[in-house]
């Protein structure tokens, strides 16, 4: 494994810093007054997507990308440290046309989509003209276990009808976002995991409602968390994704890379606190002494460098295995930094806010934002306990192969110590 920056990456790497600190840092202001007026999608983002693209920063995400189609074609391994220098300001990926779901929906429409989902609906996100969303999760069901989806999508002639529930469908509530990829049932009676499909749903299909939009921890985001309801919605046959019966693989595949895109820009959200964190402890004094010469808030800046190396290296392993090997040979790294890294990020930035005290819990600070974000990804994209009970599942089957090769650490006397007598 060698995660040396390749000189394409080192390149990008830097050009991208500068436009960060050129562009997307002074403009913080901006998009937060505009936020505060009201505006769901502030004007400067399309604004500094034509520079980013004109700059060559678009499309970053994708491998697969063809001759014909903007972007940069980079590995996983080689986007992973871009996507965490744009982790460091929550609104900076969709600038640079990298943002969730949009990522997620355009790894699957390039590996299934037909010549007319792709002229309609890949086309146009690749060029980033318009917003999608990904709608699977349901507020009747543990849709964490994706075979408790109870969404019907009922076959009709030459249509497909659809009637179900969605709910913390992120981005719906973007005035770009034209349609859904929606996971239901096809196939009620079939196998486990042949049940569910995927269909193309445009939000302004008769019967599609958006219900809410629902705060996070107490906060609503620009793009939003919305719930949808689907009553005898009508789309036609061809939006159909690959075949009947795939949605269960087509959503393993869509969340691996997903998953490493979201721990990496965590990776950046937590370099971010610490730096404040220490900037922190280097300026303010109690009882005669620097922050930082304390030694609580030392240990805590010891550790949280500690872990947040510990963490980008598994990331990096994770983004470093599918690349080789794809995402199914990489699923035990990649439910370990789903199952990781959020909870590195709550931890971090609890220190930074404890560090800058009651300043730490106000909008003075974005350590609360990225609290809250670290928080809501022990959710999703899957919770923490599916992750760690895929790990458990995987260790155990490891330990049956291992078991023989252990009986020697377990016989009396073979590990240097007398036996009592």
């Amino acid at each position: 494994m060698d995660f040396e920056f390749s000189p394409r990456t080192a390149d990008l790497r830097r050009q991208l810093l500068e436009f960060m600190e050129r562009y997307i840092i002074p403009a913080m202001p901006r998009y937060a007054s505009e936020l505060a007026a009201g505006s769901r999608h502030p004007l400067l983002v399309e604004e500094l997507k034509q520079v980013a693209r004109s700059e060559g920063l678009w499309n970053l995400f994708l491998p697969g990308l063809h001759d014909d189609e903007p972007g940069q074609r980079l590995s996983n391994l080689e986007y992973a440290p871009l996507a965490e220098i744009m982790g460091r300001v929550a609104w900076a990926s969709e600038v640079f046309n990298c943002s969730a779901p949009d990522t997620g929906n355009m790894e699957i429409l390039h590996l299934f989509a037909t010549p007319g989902q792709r002229e309609r609906w890949l086309d146009p996100l690749l060029e980033g003209t318009l917003r999608s969303c990904f709608a699977m999760t349901e507020p009747d069901t543990a849709s964490s276990d994706a075979t408790n989806i109870q969404t019907s999508i009922r076959r009709a002639g030459d249509q497909y009808v659809i009637n179900g529930r969605k709910w913390f469908i992120s981005g719906a509530a973007h005035p770009h976002c034209k349609v859904a990829i929606v996971m239901g049932v096809t196939d009620p009676d079939g196998p486990t995991h042949r049940r569910q499909s995927m269909v193309l749903v445009p939000l302004d299909t008769p019967g599609v409602e958006v219900v809410r939009d629902l705060p996070v921890m107490q906060h609503y985001s620009a793009e939003g968390h919305c719930e949808l309801t689907f009553r005898d919605v009508h789309v036609p046959a061809s939006n159909l994704i690959h075949e009947e019966g795939a949605g269960f693989a087509i959503a393993q595949a869509r969340l691996g890379p997903g998953r490493v895109h979201h721990c990496m820009r965590s990776i950046g959200q937590c370099e971010l606190a610490l730096e404040l964190m220490c900037a922190r402890a280097a300026e303010r004094r109690t009882f005669g002494k620097y922050l930082h010469q304390h030694g609580t808030v030392a240990e805590w800046i010891a550790l949280s460098r500690i872990e947040i190396e510990q963490a980008r290296l598994l990331v990096l392993k994770a983004a470093w295995l599918m690349d080789r090997a794809g995402p199914k040979a990489a699923a035990h790294e990649i439910a370990m930094i789903k199952a990781l890294v959020p909870r590195v990020q709550t931890t971090v930035c609890d220190r930074a806010m404890q560090t800058f005290g009651a300043m730490g819990l106000s909008a003075d600070t974005p350590l609360a934002m990225l609290w809250t974000w670290g928080r809501v990804l022990r959710v999703a994209d899957g919770p923490d306990e599916v992750h760690l009970r895929s790990v458990a599942k995987q260790e155990m089957q490891r330990s049956v192969e291992r078991r023989d090769a252990l009986d020697a650490f377990l016989a009396p006397g073979a590990n240097g110590v007398r036996a009592a007598t």
